[in-house]
């Protein structure tokens, strides 16, 4: 498939406003790792390859290992491989993109809030919001992963 337009040639300001917003969810003071895993969580339920591909290689910078990468889709079952604060965050990331008519479910809600303190469940609500804005932004105008595409066989 090929790009519809780049949105931030078509609408710099608002690109900016997204950026503005972006870097207040950067600095947010939670963990780096455990963003980059619930952005890569949320742009794998929305199917943004370029938030896929640009989260991995962020996550993998800021330490993270291929093998919690490459387990992401199946954290359920995972087991161990996931820490008790970070399956939390994940349930919250999935209810919160796909919010729907049900709205979050009190379980989800209440497992998150047993280790998260409310100004991070601020935060940790506003970064899910900020990459699904980005997700549908880039999935919308089919905006490529920047990664060289695989070598014709």
């Amino acid at each position: 498939m090929s790009q519809r337009l780049d949105p931030a040639q078509v609408a710099p300001e608002a690109i900016r406003a997204m950026r503005a917003l972006q870097a207040h969810v950067s600095a947010n003071g939670l963990d780096p790792r455990l963003g980059e895993l619930v952005k890569l969580r949320a742009s794998q339920l929305n199917g943004c390859a370029y938030c896929l591909a640009l989260h991995a290689d962020i996550a993998r910078r800021h330490g993270e290992v291929q093998a919690r990468i490459d387990m992401l889709p199946a954290w359920r079952e995972a087991g161990a491989l996931y820490s008790a604060r970070e399956r939390a965050a994940l349930a919250f990331a999935e209810a919160v993109t796909r919010i729907g008519k049900a709205g979050v479910p009190d379980p989800v809600y209440a497992e998150a809030a047993r280790h998260f303190t409310p100004a991070e469940l601020v935060e940790l609500a506003l970064m899910i919001a900020t990459i699904n804005a980005w997700n549908r932004l880039m999935a919308t105008f089919r905006v490529p992963p920047a990664i060289a595409p695989a070598a014709a066989a």
